[in-house]
């Protein structure tokens, strides 16, 4: 849940897209888990296990569908 972490797997999975083709889908999932680290802040789908208490946007989020990994 580390924001500079999540910008470095981002940057990796981006060169190894540009690579492999095949290598764009994981690229696709690393976009997802940084985007929700920029919004939030954390993964809220962990929150539970955490023993965090979810926001109202938080909960929101997880109400989507496809919005846990």
């Amino acid at each position: 849940e580390d924001p500079a972490l999540q910008d470095e797997a981002l940057r990796l999975f981006a060169a190894l897209a540009s690579d492999d083709a095949a290598a764009s889908d994981l690229l696709t999932w690393a976009r997802k888990h940084h985007d929700v680290i920029a919004r939030f802040g954390r993964f809220p789908h962990r929150n539970a296990q955490l023993g965090r208490a979810s926001s109202e946007e938080e909960l929101a989020f997880l109400a989507q569908p496809g919005s846990r990994f």
